[in-house]
């Protein structure tokens, strides 16, 4: 590993651009609910709103870097987005709403120590097998995937072969569950983390993001789902990712009982603001402890330290430096 076996990482990092830079990277930015989100977003990383327009993907790199070289992170894990794809393979074109080539991530994570590379391929590509062998050969550490919103019902037979490979190269896979209104969702009902079952049997280590949480008010809540399948899955986590936020934070204690918190790791689902708003109104930490780590400017640092004094213990924040693919097995 490029980071530090002793320093936390934050395994739940976004790449944003739109592709001023050359990079690759698209963004659509439409509708009465992301525009203001986007907007929001972009304030809340410490970027002027004319990013959006402009060099984003540089402004963006340069943000992140500084963050996490002024955080008490080691490292953190940057997530390539894939394309939507329907059942044959084919580009759902005008579904996605942004996309992250996996050169820009290798690329980037090529050229600074503390970036480590999430892919992301749906294996109903028809060159899927061919990409995972390309990601595998260019340092990809995991891989990453929205199932809800990229279309992807990991359960398909279909894409045995494909879980099988990564299980064999020890390519875990960081998957999102519960609930989703950043994103479009394509179709809901893969929101459970049961939809994680053939990778799983398959032998991949799997990351379910935010451990089937809730995000709006109608939305199915999984975390007993989620908790019940890594009794019977030794290979199955969940991340801690966005759930400071009001709308996820109902389960933040219930990730520290026993028999949980030991699958726990640690993520901020950057660029995701990150307050510490619901931790506070819930009674996990107190004022000072929220006013002051509330107020810190390095938004990664704060969503450690909040994490910190709600009691996750330190090897939930290292934890993932043991899951992701082993540098000797980058050939």
């Amino acid at each position: 590993m490029t980071a530090t076996p002793a320093k936390p990482i934050d395994a739940h990092v976004h790449i944003v651009g739109n592709g001023a830079g050359g990079t690759g990277c698209w963004l659509r930015v439409r509708g009465w609910w992301h525009r203001p989100l986007a907007a929001l977003m972009v304030r809340a990383c410490g970027l002027p709103g004319s990013a959006l327009t402009g060099d984003l993907d540089g402004l963006y790199v340069a943000r992140l870097l500084e963050l996490v070289r002024g955080s008490s992170l080691g490292a953190i894990v940057i997530l390539a987005h894939e394309n939507v794809y329907d059942h044959n393979g084919r580009v759902m074109d005008g579904v996605g709403s942004f996309y992250v080539p996996n050169d820009y991530v290798l690329k980037l994570a090529r050229e600074h120590p503390e970036f480590l590379p999430a892919v992301s391929i749906h294996p109903a590509r028809p060159d899927a097998m061919e990409e995972l062998e390309r990601c595998l050969a260019g340092g990809a550490v995991i891989m990453k995937c929205l199932p809800n919103c990229h279309n992807l019902d990991c359960n398909d037979r279909r894409f045995t072969k494909f879980w099988e490979r990564m299980a064999a190269a020890k390519l875990p896979l960081l998957a999102h569950t519960g609930g989703e209104h950043t994103v479009p969702v394509v179709r809901k009902e893969l929101a459970d983390p049961r939809v994680l079952t053939l990778p799983l049997e398959c032998g991949v280590t799997v990351i379910a993001a935010h451990c089937g949480t809730k995000s709006g008010v109608a939305d199915p809540d999984y975390f007993e789902t989620f908790v019940a399948m890594t009794h019977k899955y030794p290979r199955l986590y969940g991340d801690n990712s966005a759930l400071n936020q009001l709308n996820r934070c109902k389960h933040l204690l219930d990730c520290r009982r026993e028999g949980v918190v030991e699958r726990m790791v640690h993520g901020s689902d950057f660029p995701v603001p990150i307050t510490g708003h619901g931790a506070w109104l819930r009674g996990f930490v107190d004022w000072k402890t929220f006013r002051r780590w509330q107020r810190h400017p390095n938004i990664l640092e704060r969503d450690y330290q909040l994490k910190l004094a709600m009691g996750f213990p330190a090897e939930s924040f290292t934890r993932v430096a043991g899951l992701l693919r082993p540098r000797a097995a980058q050939k």
